[in-house]
């Protein structure tokens, strides 16, 4: 009980500490990863392109950030990418995908960035948390999403990678995950305890056994309307930032919404966030102060009904990074110093008593 209490004592401190002016300008590095081989639904790969289009670049600018967009990575097409155990789908496109953005990942954050990947779907997680951990090999991550994404390729009932990559990533998983071709080069990087979720509420049976057997910190969207947003964050740093600061990996899932707000996605789920949740998530991890790297994950512009729908959910990706890098709810403000005074009240006076 002391330990919540102090740490949310710190919290409170951060989060005034994240209300003075002027803010040091962040140094984004922009990274597109049109990565579409983690699930068989086209269209998610035009995610990049869709965010930039809906003024991502612009708003961050706008936030003081200096930013450095290094376009789309290149991803290789593997011919005759076979199914792995009958079951699991395209193992080297991803698999040689993600080892691109690893190093693109790792690249940015060495050279002193903040990185930003836009997706692209979920499996692009393989490539840049374990680009993330080569700079920064105790962060935390912070996985907000509608779903776990922790089946191993021995559980998993889709075969699509895109609900796999934790599970690759997890060091207690590892006799647990074969090695898939185009794999070879990742290693496991985190513990259970560097990961929390946040926003489940679709997570599959083997899934489940894994958080509850590995103990693994999850809010689910029953956990949010129990506890309320405050307090899942407050516990949520408890868990990452407690006992040690140490940079925080958010890899975010549109679909984390509820899909009255993110329509144009490939695995829309009912009861999720409300954009006011969503927002808050986003405000207290950047008054923390230690936020280094974020993924934007999902967005399939081919999946709205409409050009509307497309536009909302392209509006609320980049609403969520842009709060990351400080928008915040009461405006974002570029560094104002001092109110002006009027330069001579006497020599106005007298203009007006000459009028009149």
């Amino acid at each position: 009980m002391a330990l919540r209490s102090s740490f949310a004592r710190f919290l409170r401190k951060q989060a005034d500490a994240g209300l003075q002016l002027p803010k040091q300008a962040h140094s984004v590095a922009l990274v597109g990863a049109p990565l579409s081989r983690g699930q068989k639904r086209r269209g998610v790969d035009h995610g990049p392109a869709t965010l930039r289009a809906a003024g991502l670049v612009e708003r961050l600018a706008g936030l003081g950030c200096q930013v450095y967009d290094f376009g789309d990575l290149n991803f290789t097409q593997v011919p005759n990418d076979e199914l792995y155990n009958n079951l699991i789908l395209y193992p080297r496109s991803v698999g040689l995908a993600s080892q691109v953005l690893a190093d693109a990942v790792s690249r940015a954050v060495a050279a002193g960035h903040s990185c930003v990947t836009i997706g692209g779907d979920h499996s692009l997680a393989l490539g840049s948390v374990s680009g993330h951990a080569r700079q920064c090999p105790h962060l935390g991550v912070i996985w907000v999403d509608a779903h776990a994404d922790i089946n191993t390729p021995l559980t998993t009932q889709s075969g699509n990678l895109h609900g796999q990559p934790l599970s690759f990533l997890l060091r207690e998983l590892q006799d647990k995950v074969p090695q898939l071709p185009g794999f070879s080069w990742l290693k496991p990087c985190l513990s259970a305890s560097d990961i929390v979720y946040i926003g489940l509420r679709d997570v599959d049976p083997a899934e489940y056994y894994i958080l509850k057997n590995y103990d693994i910190q999850y809010f689910s969207m029953r956990d949010i309307d129990r506890l309320g947003i405050q307090k899942v964050m407050e516990r949520t740093f408890e868990q990452l930032m407690g006992r040690r600061q140490r940079p925080i990996h958010l890899s975010f899932d549109i679909d984390a919404f509820d899909p009255s707000l993110a329509p144009a996605t490939g695995t829309p789920v009912l009861g999720g966030l409300t954009y006011r949740e969503g927002m808050y998530i986003t405000e207290e991890i950047h008054n923390t102060g230690m936020l280094s790297a974020i993924d934007m994950v999902e967005v399939n512009p081919l999946l709205g009904a409409s050009q509307e729908e497309v536009n909302a959910t392209a509006s609320l990706a980049v609403d969520v990074i842009a709060t990351c890098f400080g928008q915040t709810r009461e405006g974002a403000h570029t560094a104002f110093d001092e109110l002006p005074t009027p330069s001579s009240p006497d020599e106005s006076d007298s203009k007006e008593q000459v009028r009149i």
